[in-house]
């Protein structure tokens, strides 16, 4: 979930060889603070310490929108001695200790640098490297989101029973507007998490993975504790507070059994019931398309949330209303997106790729948003059929702007255009086509998910996985779609018994073949080789000068160079 679906919500009512520090073409340079730099880059402070676990005890006041907690985190030491340690104003950093030992402080904005240790006066002092851990102390007032999912905070409301009904939604926003911690990507805890909530005996508190603990504290409130085995993302880390219900099914997967549960409001519970039978197909179509589900051994949840969704690790944030497609609407036009519920399917698609697979800098997060897009075709292809997959990814190319390349700004937490949902599902889908194999592409998918098991990555790595896997140079379709906002054109013209046509408005040294139809009295089509320079075909007998036709599952535009009124399509 992220920005594109605020677009698309509003109009309703969201390499192999490139250098990746390349300018991106046709783009104008943002101006960036030293803060964003602090906020995007894995810069010294960061890289001396990796974390291994964070353990959080937060305690939420309902009343006046405050929250005050404890994390524990336990990480490597390399040799720290100055700790960036990432907590957004306005929240308030109290104490850091371990044991009987406290330890300096001093804030810059968002970051606080922690004193860890001081070498200076010994010049011949030797840190050996180990695992250690810090105390932190925090309180304060967190962001409130408005207009969550998509502009990130706390979120306090009530049910329509009038209970309260808390949780977070953090994503691009960062983590650090609630805990402290190290709020990058690449450094996700080796061991997981645990999240103590406390809240008051008559709510429930669900976190990720599974429930190991719930007891007293007095004073009406009680702790439930909660624990994810596996490497989490910060953002994913989220606590959810409300008069929750739950039933649990066990599904059969294709690496064990898995517990599947969901929590919601007690008066959707029939609702959710019948709705959320999309889970186990999902469950049972994207096993298929990409492998075991990642995350076991933490079992899967959809929770109800009062807003949209997110895509929470073993913990997935649900509020679509119980209706198909999104909201209600379908994000295609044509239809088939009111076949399935929206926000199980995207969501959950983000355990293979956002959770599972995770980018080292949010400027990549078209491999996240991309192909958990493309999930969507791939499960209605797996219930509806080829034709009815195909059909959806077509329609969504109506959401793509255009407006700036996919990949953002590296180093300054700055993601690039929202076609990285629909535009990136279309460059997928071409590269299907350039293939060929259904089978070698579904391979392609599942290595993904193998090789890059709960690990960060880099555009660079995915791009030379999938070049590698699928044995084809891809190099010019990766830098045109996800580098530049350029869309190839197909320029072609009939010269007495020879067709002639080339591609324009691309990145130098463009070769993509294509198929096409050549007639309006049949279906039949011939992949033609097609590169920036002219090239020819002899007109085949039953040629129509009418026709030259496309293969619709390639993102592209035609337009006929001799035409009078010339008509660019896709």
């Amino acid at each position: 979930m992220h920005n594109i679906q605020f677009k698309i919500f509003a109009l309703l009512i969201c390499t192999v060889g490139f250098v990746h520090s390349k300018a991106q073409i046709g783009v104008t340079k943002n101006v960036f603070t030293h803060a964003d730099t602090l906020r995007g880059t894995n810069g010294l402070y960061r890289q001396q310490w990796d974390v291994l676990q964070y353990e959080i005890t937060i305690n939420p006041n309902f009343e006046n929108k405050t929250i005050e907690g404890i994390n524990n985190l336990m990480f490597y030491d390399y040799g720290a001695k100055l700790m960036q340690i990432d907590l957004q104003q306005p929240m308030i950093l109290d104490s850091v200790k371990n044991n009987n030992i406290s330890y300096k402080f001093t804030r810059e904005n968002n970051v606080y640098w922690v004193m860890y240790r001081d070498t200076s006066r010994n010049l011949l002092y030797k840190i050996a490297p180990g695992i250690r851990k810090l105390t932190f102390y925090f309180h304060g007032t967190p962001k409130e989101a408005i207009r969550a999912p998509w502009d990130g905070g706390w979120l306090w409301k009530k049910d329509k029973n009038n209970n309260p009904w808390m949780t977070v939604a953090c994503q691009g926003l960062g983590a650090s507007v609630w805990f402290p911690c190290k709020d990058i990507q690449s450094d996700k805890p080796d061991s997981g998490a645990i999240l103590h909530i406390i809240a008051a005996d008559s709510l429930e508190a669900i976190g990720n993975g599974n429930l190991i603990e719930k007891h007293s504290v007095g004073m009406g409130k009680s702790m439930h504790t909660w624990q994810v085995k596996n490497p989490i993302n910060s953002y994913c880390i989220i606590p959810y507070i409300g008069k929750y219900v739950h039933y649990t099914e066990k599904y059969a997967g294709l690496k064990d059994t898995l517990n599947m549960s969901y929590y919601v409001m007690p008066y959707n519970l029939d609702k959710a019931k019948k709705q959320f039978t999309d889970a186990p197909k999902m469950m049972k179509a994207f096993e298929y398309w990409f492998g075991p589900y990642p995350f076991y051994e933490d079992g899967y949840k959809l929770i109800e949330t009062p807003h949209l969704g997110m895509e929470h690790q073993s913990a997935i944030a649900y509020g679509n209303g119980f209706k198909m497609g999104y909201s209600g609407k379908d994000l295609s036009g044509t239809g088939i997106g009111l076949k399935w519920d929206f926000i199980i399917i995207h969501e959950s698609g983000h355990e293979w790729f956002g959770n599972n697979i995770c980018t080292n800098d949010i400027a990549d997060m078209w491999v996240h948003e991309g192909f958990t897009n493309y999930s969507e075709t791939l499960f209605t292809e797996y219930y509806w059929g080829k034709n009815d997959g195909e059909t959806y990814v077509q329609g969504i190319r109506k959401n793509i702007e255009n407006d700036i390349p996919i990949i953002g700004e590296y180093g300054v937490n700055k993601e690039g255009s929202g076609d990285m949902y629909y535009k990136g599902a279309n460059m997928i889908h071409l590269i299907r086509q350039v293939v060929n194999n259904d089978e070698l592409f579904r391979a392609m998918l599942v290595g993904l998910n193998t090789t890059f098991y709960h690990k960060t990555v880099t555009t660079a790595q995915i791009e030379e996985y999938i070049a590698m896997k699928l044995k084809l140079n891809l190099s010019p379709i990766f830098n045109q779609y996800i580098r530049t906002t350029q869309i190839p054109l197909l320029e072609y013209k009939i010269e007495r018994k020879k067709i002639k046509y080339r591609w324009i408005n691309t990145v130098p040294n463009f070769e993509l073949p294509i198929k096409v139809g050549l007639s309006s009295k049949d279906s039949s089509e011939i992949v033609i080789k097609v590169t920036n320079d002219w090239q020819k075909l002899k007109k085949p007998r039953r040629y129509d000068n009418s026709t030259f036709r496309i293969n619709k599952n390639y993102y592209v535009f035609s337009k006929n160079v001799d035409a009078v009124d010339t008509v660019i399509s896709k």
